[in-house]
């Protein structure tokens, strides 16, 4: 794993070519994955271990990316889901997913779209595993997200951004 003062090293293994001009080439990669934050509430257990009510369910998204150093940034998928029930609030879980990704010989559009849709891909799947586990782990059936097209949400943002007046729009996605 990169230190916060490290350089990133190569990502593509194949050092022989190096010599002409594969240095130089756009690379990109996850360098490591984390749990930044958990926060699981059950607040009417037990009684809401027996509610037989279908909870409403409501899930929000967010995705920041902070500079880690000029190659390392740290993208970070905030998941909140609340479950509620006509008689309260069943579970409460917010997941704060991060991943380390390295780029290197990249534009800045290229690093803009590997930020806030390429990464978020790669992370989405082990951010709901930890999401299910966990709404499982409060007693209750485990949550199933539906795979989300994150590369189809980060170009609609930019149409959108696109359309809006005098730079009005703001990044496709909010950044921290």
């Amino acid at each position: 794993m990169a230190e916060q003062g490290d350089v990133l090293t190569n990502l593509d293994s194949d050092t022989a070519n190096g010599g002409n001009g594969a240095d130089t080439l756009p690379v990109a990669g996850l360098l490591s994955q984390y749990v930044k934050d958990l926060s699981v509430e059950n607040p009417r257990a037990p009684e809401s271990l027996q509610w037989t009510e279908q909870p409403a369910i409501d899930v929000q998204f967010n995705i920041g990316s902070r500079k880690i150093n000029d190659e390392v940034n740290e993208i970070e998928l905030k998941v909140g889901v609340t479950a509620k029930a006509g008689q309260g609030t069943a579970y409460i879980v917010e997941l704060a997913y991060c991943g380390l990704v390295g780029m290197r010989n990249m534009t800045d559009e290229q690093k803009h779209a590997f930020t806030y849709a390429e990464a978020p891909r790669i992370l989405f799947p082990f951010a709901r595993r930890v999401l299910a586990d966990a709404v499982r782990d409060a007693g209750f059936a485990p949550l199933l997200l539906d795979p989300i097209d994150f590369n189809g949400l980060y170009i609609q943002q930019l149409q959108q951004q696109q359309q809006q007046p005098d730079g009005q729009g703001g990044t496709p996605a909010s950044e921290s």
